[in-house]
C-alpha cells in the first residue's frame, strides 16, 4: 500500500468537522425537500455575496500559481464563477423577486467566511488558498451528489444542486485535490499539518455560514 496522499490525510484528519457539515440541517433539508422558501432566499443572497468574494480568492490563487497550466486552469475557474455562477444568482434573484440589498450580508457568519477565506488567500501562499477552496468544493460536491438523486420540488434549488454535480464542478474539486497531492510529495510535516488546519478552519466557517439562513 502506497503512502497516504496529502488530500486523503487532510480529509481523514478533518473527518469529524467535515461530517458535521455533511449532516448539517441545511444539507438534510435540501435532501429531504423541506428547505423553506425564506431560508433558501436568505441562503441565495448570502451565497451570492460569497461567490463574489470567491472570485477574489481564486484571483489570488491565479496570481500566486507557479505554472502556466495552473494559471490557465484558474483563469477558467474565474470565468465560470463570473459568467455562470454569478449569472445564476442574477437570474434567480430576478425570478424570485429578491432584492439582495434588502438583506444584511454583513452578519457575523456571512462576513466571517468571506473575510476569513480572503485573509487565507491574501496572507498565505498558493497552497493555502487551494486547501481552503478544496474544503468548500469537496464538501459541496460530496453532498450534492446525494441530493441530486432526490426529488427537489423547487426548480431553482434543483438547478443549484445540479450545478455542484456538473462534470465541470466535479473536475474543479478533483483538480484542487490533485494539486494538493502533487505538492504534498515534497512538503515537510509542519506544512502538511498547517494546510490540514486551514481545511478544518474553512469547514467550521462553512458550518456557521449554513446556520445563518435559519436566523
Amino acid at each position: 500500500m502506497g503512502a497516504e496522499s496529502l488530500s486523503d490525510r487532510i480529509l481523514r484528519e478533518n473527518g469529524a468537522v467535515l461530517g458535521t457539515m455533511l449532516s448539517h440541517r441545511f444539507v438534510e433539508d435540501v435532501k429531504n425537500d423541506r428547505l423553506s422558501k425564506a431560508a433558501f432566499d436568505r441562503y441565495l443572497v448570502y451565497e451570492g455575496a460569497f461567490v463574489d468574494s470567491a472570485i477574489s480568492i481564486f484571483a489570488y490563487a491565479a496570481a500566486t500559481a507557479k505554472t502556466m497550466p495552473q494559471k490557465r486552469w484558474l483563469i477558467a475557474v474565474l470565468d465560470a464563477l463570473s459568467n455562470e455562477q454569478i449569472a445564476y444568482f442574477e437570474r434567480t434573484f430576478a425570478s424570485r423577486g429578491i432584492d439582495p440589498s434588502s438583506f444584511d450580508t454583513g452578519i457575523a457568519a456571512v462576513e466571517a467566511i468571506r473575510a476569513g477565506m480572503l485573509e487565507i488567500a491574501r496572507q498565505g501562499g498558493f497552497l493555502d488558498t487551494l486547501a481552503a477552496m478544496f474544503a468548500a468544493e469537496w464538501m459541496y460536491w460530496t453532498w450534492s451528489k446525494e441530493a441530486a438523486n432526490r426529488p427537489i420540488s423547487d426548480p431553482l434549488l434543483k438547478e443549484w444542486v445540479d450545478l455542484h454535480v456538473h462534470p465541470n464542478f466535479a473536475a474543479q474539486a478533483q483538480w484542487l485535490k490533485n494539486e494538493l497531492d502533487i505538492a504534498g510529495e515534497t512538503l515537510g510535516e509542519d506544512e502538511k499539518t498547517r494546510l490540514s488546519a486551514i481545511f478544518g478552519r474553512t469547514m467550521q466557517l462553512e458550518i456557521d455560514f449554513h446556520d445563518a439562513p435559519y436566523h
